[in-house]
């Protein structure tokens, strides 16, 4: 789901996307996730400050966004204090193993950081007409993916196309805001 908001980003002129994840977080202290040595990079307080818009995305976890996400942003009093994010765009997206399984609370639980930030949240408006029609996952919070209970559906070409939506709208909007 990531790549293809990326995707949707880079599909706006001028726009890039920078693909970032969080490290894992464990209930034993001496635990320390180790740095992946394939795929995004962990998401930096410099990363926050150098972009002019962000995407979130978390697994859906009992209705609420997955602890390394959480933790991270618990982070960012100092990116809070300063304002860093205030004003950007910031959008969020998420994956649910049922149908039923928290997708919009979860969008909404990661919206509120991002409101208490001063962000300016972007949604999915039904012009996309994939939310009239899909039966796998989309709302207009964000996208969303239905990926089954062993986590083994493939994202359908309805979640595919407001991913992409929603990178485009965000990375249109950012634009927008960094031109005045």
């Amino acid at each position: 789901m990531a790549r293809l908001v990326s995707r949707g980003v880079e599909e706006v002129s001028g726009m890039q996307a920078r693909l970032r994840t969080v490290p894992e977080v464990s209930t034993e202290p001496e635990h320390r996730a180790a740095v992946p040595a394939d795929g995004p990079p962990y998401v930096t307080h410099e990363d926050l400050s150098e972009c002019v818009g962000i995407a979130l995305g978390s697994p859906t976890r009992f209705g609420n966004m997955a602890a390394p996400l959480k933790h991270f942003i618990d982070d960012t009093a100092g990116e809070w204090i300063s304002g860093t994010l205030c004003g950007k765009p910031g959008a969020v997206f998420t994956s649910t193993a049922s149908l039923h399984g928290g997708q919009e609370t979860t969008l909404i639980s990661m919206m509120l950081p991002l409101l208490h930030q001063g962000m300016i949240i972007v949604g999915l408006p039904y012009t996309n007409l994939e939310l009239m029609h899909t039966r796998t996952g989309g709302t207009p919070y964000g996208p969303s993916h239905l990926a089954g209970p062993d986590n083994d559906l493939p994202l359908s070409d309805e979640e595919k196309k407001l991913c992409i939506a929603m990178g485009r709208r965000l990375a249109e909007i950012a634009r927008l805001l960094t031109q005045t």
